[in-house]
């Protein structure tokens, strides 16, 4: 991809830059937007229906954007641009309390993340929660819109959906179900990769119970001492999500956990099993949806959720489209890679062994054309292990979810609603935030209009304006899941007063395709257990 930036845009972000400077000199970037009129008439109804008034935000320290007040602001991979609500297609529309469980639900971890949400928590919990008019309000009252444009300042991005699988497996080790769903391997150290040297070197390090600690001032000639090991920088993906490099020990060196090809066929003898499938395909699908559940023999469901991952990067085998190319148009960027819009040719193709592609979360893969045993410590294999012929390195652990009943445990911890919950990018999409999605539905093409809430995220996940719509469970859930990519818009509602990216100034000029501004975050909120900046 030619990302050299053209002299129009270039001058064209300079024009950009110069006049946001003048904003910032006029005091413009810290006006609130104004609200329109129609935004006004649906709160002052809504405070007669019983609606609480809301306190005026502290005021911020100067140089910081607050949301409310900041026009606009920026990330690496984002740009983010003040509207009224009456500027939304559909806010007025929607059946806002459809949201308003899975926004409870979001409620009961953000009120540890801050005095802004807490103090929003609250007051959502004095809202009549069966009155569409008061919910409209309260979100009007507590929260600003905020238009998510990507890092070449585009509008439009990908919506894709996914679901909740239910495959066939056993207890028991016996064929046909050969194929085992691992929990969190106990031999699995994490270390912290902002804490990690720069550079690609090899550095010593201690293990102090799951952690890897670098030893600083230690050269090379002490990785004999007792209890220190090597580890090779230059080996480890560090652009993981949350920041962690996932690691094992072998002899006195630290290397990168297993690729998925090492585990199908040297087998995983620190992680539970905990069922067996038939299909190393539906388990594969099963890893990239992250949760699902194994439907035994006497009727008993086994319900498992996303545990870990082994730290290797996801690169899934596409499909080849008749002109050679990918039949799902990606970008790579870094480590990750980003799902990139085609309007939609594939609508009727939904995967299956029929067409040999697998179809989940918007990409189309290539069914592995050689697929055989796979090593299963403490089993004896009928045939030659060879693994399932998948090639994507990445792998997920899973856990066995305690609930029989509602949606499956997202990434933000708490069960995910059909129809309502999204997973996103953590670092231009803060988890448990609300966003307004503006999209199509699958096979119709209707207009599909809703406040949801990003609870879930996932490696195949990645850019700003993306978001995976969670469809719940069942053949119909499956088939909208696997059919739905679509042109979508996004934005997100901020908590009035809430500290989040620099404003944008001169300094952060961007062009297309080229590198962010100078000192601009990677994340919208730095905040640990939602997105981890460097």
């Amino acid at each position: 991809m030619n990302t050299t930036p053209s002299p129009v845009l270039f001058i064209s972000a300079l024009r950009w830059a110069a006049t946001a400077a003048a904003m910032l000199a006029a005091g413009c970037a810290n006006t609130p937007p104004t609200a329109s009129a129609g935004a006004s008439d649906t709160a002052a109804s809504a405070a007669a229906a019983g609606s609480t008034t809301t306190t005026p935000p502290p005021p911020r320290p100067a140089g910081s954007s607050t949301a409310g007040q900041a026009r606009t602001f920026s990330t690496q991979l984002a740009t983010y641009t003040s509207v009224s609500f009456d500027a939304v297609p559909g806010w007025a529309r929607d059946d806002f309390s459809e949201s308003w469980p899975a926004f409870l639900g979001s409620c009961k971890v953000l009120t540890g993340r801050g005095a802004e949400w807490k103090d929003v928590c609250a007051r959502a919990l004095r809202v009549d929660s069966k009155n569409n008019s008061a919910i409209r309000a309260f979100f009007e009252q507590e929260f600003s819109a905020y238009q998510i444009r990507d890092d070449d300042r585009k509008p439009d991005g990908v919506v894709t959906g996914y679901f909740e699988p239910e495959i066939p497996g056993s207890r028991q080790y016996a064929a046909p179900f050969i194929y085992p769903v691992y929990g969190q391997p106990e031999d699995m150290l994490f270390a912290d990769a902002r804490k990690l040297p720069a550079g690609s070197g090899t550095v010593a390090a201690r293990v102090e119970g799951r952690n890897v600690v670098v030893q600083t001032g230690l050269s090379t000639r002490d990785m004999g001492a007792p209890g220190l090991y090597a580890l090779d920088l230059s080996a480890i993906t560090r652009d993981t999500l949350d920041r962690k490099v996932r690691l094992r020990i072998e002899g006195k060196q630290l290397l990168p956990y297993y690729t998925r090809e090492e585990i199908e066929t040297k087998g995983a003898p620190n992680a539970k099993v905990l069922a067996f499938v038939s299909s190393a395909t539906a388990l594969y699908e099963m890893q990239i949806q992250g949760s699902g559940r194994i439907k035994l023999a006497n009727g008993d469901i086994i319900r498992v959720a996303y545990a870990e991952q082994n730290g290797q990067p996801f690169r899934p085998t596409l499909a080849q489209a008749a002109n050679g190319k990918p039949r799902s148009p990606v970008k790579v960027r870094g480590s990750s890679i980003e799902l990139q819009l085609d309007d939609g040719d594939e609508d009727d193709d939904v995967g299956g062994p029929a067409t040999g592609t697998i179809r989940t979360r918007g990409f189309t893969l290539a069914q592995p054309t050689a697929s055989g045993a796979v090593l299963v410590p403490g089993r004896r294999t009928a045939g030659p292990v060879i693994g399932s012929g998948i090639k994507d390195p990445s792998y997920v652990f899973f856990k066995e979810s305690p609930s029989p009943s509602g949606g499956p445990v997202g990434a933000f911890g708490v069960p995910l609603s059909a129809g309502r919950s999204i997973a996103v990018d953590p670092r231009s999409t803060p988890l448990g935030y609300p966003v307004f999605v503006s999209t199509r539905a699958p096979g119709t093409g209707a207009p599909m209009q809703r406040l949801t809430i990003a609870q879930d995220t996932g490696g195949a996940i990645r850019g700003a304006v993306r978001a995976d719509y969670f469809f719940g469970n069942g053949q119909q859930a499956a088939t909208n899941a696997r059919r739905m990519k679509e042109r979508g818009q996004l934005w997100i509602l901020l908590p009035r007063g809430l500290a989040v990216a620099t404003a944008a100034v001169s300094s952060a000029i961007r062009t297309r395709g080229g590198p962010a501004g100078a000192g601009l975050p990677q994340c919208l909120v730095p905040t640990e257990g939602v997105c981890v900046d460097d």
